[in-house]
């Protein structure tokens, strides 16, 4: 079933996607995989054409858990399917490493005191404010060795 559905800009309130799903019965939304754009549609649609573009873009399966992350290429939104380890934009190409939750650590900047979010196992992270590379690898010495020298 494939399904013509107008493309809605993301200025508009939470108020009208509201409101217009109620009108219209269940529906969810995905991205364009054209222009970008957000797109209602019904849920039990297969597949959802761009009025903008025309680009046909599927609609994953029913209980598939989908995710968001920017683009660090081109800071667009991008939605995958939980669980993939990277996602490529399809703007500008880059491919973005997708972390769960559960991989990823926050550290302060050790100049600025920024909060910043690293992967697991990285042994420094560089500030985006300032530039300070601050490490964040394995300390030297163990904890119990801490608690025995101290």
């Amino acid at each position: 079933m494939l399904n013509y559905i107008l493309s809605l800009p993301f200025s508009l309130s939470p108020h009208f996607f509201c409101n217009l799903a109620t009108r219209r019965g269940a529906q969810s939304q995905l991205v364009c995989s054209g222009c970008r754009n957000l797109l209602l549609y019904p849920v039990g649609a297969t597949s959802v054409c761009c009025a903008v573009c025309n680009a046909v873009t599927a609609v994953p399966p029913p209980g598939t858990e989908m995710a968001q992350l920017v683009c660090g290429g081109c800071h667009t939104l991008l939605m995958y399917i939980r669980g993939a380890t990277s996602v490529q934009c399809s703007c500008c190409h880059t491919v973005n490493l997708a972390l769960e939750a559960n991989q990823v650590a926050h550290v302060n900047c050790g100049n600025c005191r920024m909060l910043l979010m690293y992967q697991y196992g990285a042994r420094s992270v560089k500030c985006a404010i300032c530039n300070f590379v601050t490490s964040v690898g394995v300390p030297t010495t163990t904890t119990t060795e801490q608690k025995f020298n101290g």
